[in-house]
């Protein structure tokens, strides 16, 4: 059978690997980027270049928007130039942005309106994960709809995790951010602690890394953090609005996040000194600055 021809909105750190998977696995692919200069190596390497979503999505089967939040993803799918004017009935929109349960569901009732099929489907992983098709996908909306495009999510990464109705997705999402957040902000603090306290940091990370606090993320982030090297896999700026978005859902869930509202403030701190565009590694400069 042919492959379904995917319009891919968004070339960001996360959007851009993912695209060249879908190019790699032989899908027809047209792309769209706000900003055009993204847009031209794909050109190069056998992709439509769209000028708008509209056109992009007005030839495809599947549209997938990886965007940085719920403005960015609104401003994609709705208006006059925006995917769904120009999507088919039938088409699967598949939204892998970061971005709150709200803008899913509201997005959700939009695409039904157009006869169209909905899956909010965020990513876990990094910008290497994305460009070695190695990501995890968490997955709300219909099982059935889930499997017609499973062929284009293993494309781009190793495991597919259906989570639950629309906007299951979403909410997962941004309760593993949250958790890795307040992870990261601890571990600026502690590293601190290490440095100023005149430890052996090698040996004080080997502790943190391979004890009980240990995790893939602390290994990572705490490595970024001694080189260091704060070329943005997660930036950020990122980072912190996922967190403003956490604090958000757990509120409507009747849930006071604490330790979240403090790691936001971190963040928030660590923007305002000029690392926002920065990886989130760079947190620990706060500390280190005193």
């Amino acid at each position: 059978m042919s492959k379904p021809r995917i319009a891919f909105l968004g070339l960001g750190i996360m959007g851009s690997g993912m695209a060249r998977r879908l190019l790699a696995n032989g899908f027809p692919l047209t792309v769209y980027n706000r900003n055009p200069e993204k847009s031209k190596p794909f050109a190069d390497e056998g992709a439509g270049v769209a000028p708008s979503p509209h056109e992009a999505a007005s030839e495809a089967e599947v549209v997938i928007s990886m965007v940085a939040d719920d403005i960015a993803s609104r401003s994609l799918w709705l208006g006059d130039s925006g995917a769904l004017a120009a999507a088919k009935p039938g088409t699967v929109c598949i939204e892998s942005s970061t971005v709150t349960v709200d803008w899913v569901r509201e997005l959700a009732d939009t695409v039904q309106k157009r006869n169209c099929e909905l899956l909010d489907a965020p990513v876990t992983g990094s910008k290497i994960h994305a460009a070695n098709g190695e990501l995890n996908f968490l997955v709300g909306g219909n099982p059935a709809t889930i499997e017609k495009v499973r062929p284009i999510f293993s494309a781009m990464g190793k495991t597919i995790l259906p989570m639950g109705p629309t906007g299951s997705g979403a909410l997962i999402k941004l309760i593993n951010n949250f958790v890795c957040g307040t992870q990261v902000a601890a571990l600026a603090e502690a590293l601190a602690m290490v440095e100023r306290g005149g430890l052996d940091r090698a040996k004080a990370l080997e502790v943190l890394a391979n004890g009980a606090p240990g995790s893939p993320l602390v290994k990572t982030v705490s490595a970024r953090m001694t080189k260091p090297d704060y070329t943005p896999n997660f930036p950020l700026r990122l980072l912190a609005k996922d967190l403003g978005y956490a604090i958000l859902e757990g509120g409507k869930l009747s849930v006071e996040l604490l330790t979240v509202t403090a790691a936001l403030k971190v963040f928030q701190q660590a923007m305002v000194a000029g690392y926002g565009e920065k990886d989130m590694a760079a947190v620990v400069e706060l500390f280190r600055k005193g």
